[in-house]
């Protein structure tokens, strides 16, 4: 039995931006600093942070007067910011460079007067930001049936903007629908959308061809994770969602001859490590890595956060395989 890893897989540049913003910021302030949501969806990344002192809320009124606050990876609403700076606190937004893109987007639309049209997961912490960036009717569409039962009209001057966590293969069904149904219709280009998303889909897709079973290292409400284990399972390959190594069913291994293993954008490589190191406890032969280009996108961080680049722990541990 072997171990193929997916390339690339894990963290992309806006987790690790979001992540290191908050150990910066506990470096700079000290504990306790307040973080608005979990800063990315991982529990693992959520309790690790917590042991160092930050402390995440759901609410501005958690947050005492005065206290630094970061916004998570995801975005806010500008009622959130409004909040923030009426209880004059020390700011630090950790927001994806490419979420507040796609909030500049809507909100260049709706000042045009156009409704703007979200394609995303209603109430999942990104398109709640994103709504609540719009100054001007906006409505959350998840799939064809949504869009055949908006009531707008056929001409009506609409637009729409994606989840960043949604990729190109994700999305164009709904595009589709939304363009044959609105002839007076706007969008962002393709390329606007996460490259991290497609990336990963990507590499299941050419993972899936060379594995009897793929397991998705990543949190159950990490809605890209969830994605990539829907993925593997299109391609006709049995795949399992498990947030950490514990989790591997030794059942889920008989007859596997290669087992696929890749991770969500919010998820940790220490995550994969123990993954593979349980696969190895259990009887895999080998650790691959499948060949690839890596990605090399990086985000700054916010004016006087900059820190020294973090160490890839994934540098080491495997070898690409061809």
């Amino acid at each position: 039995m072997d171990v193929l890893l997916a390339q690339p897989r894990g963290f992309c540049a806006g987790v690790v931006r979001a992540v290191e913003i908050v150990e910066r910021a506990l470096q700079l302030h000290g504990a306790p600093v307040h973080v608005f949501h979990e800063i990315v969806h991982n529990g693992h990344v959520v309790a690790d942070l917590r042991s160092r002192g930050a402390v995440f809320v759901d609410r501005i009124d958690e947050v005492p007067v005065g206290a630094v606050l970061v916004f998570s990876a995801h975005g806010v609403a500008t009622s959130v910011e409004r909040a923030a700076r009426e209880r004059r606190l020390r700011v630090i937004d950790a927001t994806c460079p490419l979420v507040t893109k796609v909030h500049l987007q809507a909100q260049r639309y709706a000042g045009n007067g156009r409704p703007v049209i979200i394609i995303g997961h209603r109430g999942h912490d990104e398109v709640e930001g994103t709504l609540g960036s719009i100054d001007g009717p906006a409505l959350v569409v998840s799939d064809v049936a949504d869009v055949h039962r908006l009531s707008l009209p056929a001409d009506a001057p609409v637009a729409y903007v994606t989840q960043t966590t949604l990729s190109v293969d994700d999305t164009r069904e709904v595009i589709g629908a939304l363009e044959q149904r609105f002839s007076a219709i706007q969008g962002p280009q393709v390329a606007d959308i996460c490259y991290a998303t497609q990336n990963r889909q990507n590499a299941v897709r050419e993972l899936s061809r060379r594995v009897d079973l793929l397991l998705v290292v990543g949190a159950r409400n990490s809605s890209n994770s969830c994605r990539l284990q829907e993925v593997a399972r299109q391609c006709g390959v049995a795949a399992r969602l498990i947030q950490q190594a514990s989790e591997i069913d030794p059942a889920w291994l008989t007859d596997v001859v290669r087992i696929g293993v890749t991770a969500g954008a919010s998820t940790p490589e220490a995550l994969v490590i123990g993954v593979c190191q349980r696969l190895m406890a259990l009887g895999a032969d080998d650790v691959q890595q499948m060949a690839g280009e890596p990605e090399r996108v990086h985000f700054r961080l916010p004016p006087g956060l900059e820190a020294p680049a973090r160490h890839d722990t994934r540098s080491g541990l495997v070898e690409p395989v061809h």
